[in-house]
């Protein structure tokens, strides 16, 4: 259960600006039809995080105890850092006759590609070497940030205040880097 409570949150707030989280924006005021877009996000993220998790939990029994602890430590610092700049949603590929459903879920996918949130799997995957909880924990935290920004689409981006919500996201990875550090394999997340 640890292992997918602090994915879910770690992932929730570090989505927040995000560009995934703006393309859920784009989608919304794109397309207007709420359901093909949730359903699209859910498949995609679930696709991506698995891949991502698997190659975390396969690192987890590669590396030694002592030097996957740094490694996960080094990376919570890193993704920390990452999260204080924010995120631009470039445009680029035009995905013409594609539905909704498989639109989101191809351009979400390659969006999440290389992101925090997905680096952050890998990272979560390979602490608590638990592949399923790790993937629903991060899963869910994406659906509890893309969700509102679906249903509010633009209106939600002018009240929530992003720079907040990036200093929370690298408080949190920065702590998450200390406490690896500093407790290692007894840490109690």
């Amino acid at each position: 259960m640890e292992a997918l409570f602090v994915s879910t949150a770690i992932v929730a707030i570090a989505e927040m600006g995000d560009k995934t989280q703006l393309l859920s924006f784009v989608l919304a005021a794109k397309f207007k039809r709420k359901l093909p877009i949730i359903l699209g996000i859910f498949v995609a993220t679930l696709a991506n995080h698995f891949m991502a998790g698997y190659v975390g939990t396969w690192l987890a029994g590669l590396v030694a105890p002592k030097t996957l602890t740094w490694i996960v430590a080094v990376s919570f610092f890193v993704f920390g850092l990452w999260a204080l700049k924010p995120d631009k949603l470039e445009e680029n590929t035009k995905l013409h006759g594609a539905g909704i459903f498989a639109t989101t879920v191809i351009a979400f996918f390659l969006v999440e590609m290389g992101d925090k949130t997905q680096l952050a799997t890998v990272a979560l995957a390979a602490r608590f070497d638990a592949l399923v909880p790790v993937v629903m924990g991060t899963t869910l935290g994406m659906m509890i940030a893309n969700i509102p920004a679906v249903w509010l689409g633009e209106t939600m981006s002018h009240r929530v205040n992003m720079k907040y919500m990036r200093w929370a996201a690298a408080g949190l990875f920065m702590l998450l880097g200390m406490l690896t550090l500093f407790i290692g394999e007894d840490a109690p997340f």
